[in-house]
């Protein structure tokens, strides 16, 4: 079945940057649309970016402003978000996803705190 298994997340002051990366199996990962979500204790899940299989479709959350960058490595089944310019309110766990409502990973934890 689908697997999908994030790492890369961590403290981080405000300001700084953090790569994670998430790594698929059990599909066709070239085939498959992913996004990355994220959600913090207490509320709901809050999208953040896809990406489409070949990587020509990207989109991003109003909120991100610039600030993050997804993209894809077909030929190692990878989807990455890299981070930057963080804030305090970033801090949440991280998801990478099948489609946007599919199957997820069991997260990475980002803090952004000084």
């Amino acid at each position: 079945g689908v697997q999908l298994l994030e790492s890369g997340g961590g403290l981080v002051q405000p300001g700084g940057s953090l790569r994670l990366s998430c790594a698929a199996s059990g599909f066709t990962f070239s085939k498959i649309y992913m996004s990355w979500s994220r959600q913090a204790p207490g509320k709901d899940l809050e999208w953040v970016a896809g990406i489409e299989a070949g990587g020509d479709g990207i989109w991003y959350a109003k909120f991100v402003n610039g600030r993050f960058n997804i993209y894809r490595d077909n030929a190692k089944n990878m989807v990455y978000l890299d981070l930057s310019s963080q804030q305090v309110q970033d801090t949440d766990m991280y998801y990478c996803a099948e489609g946007n409502a599919g199957v997820r990973g069991p997260g990475t934890m980002v803090t952004v705190s000084s």
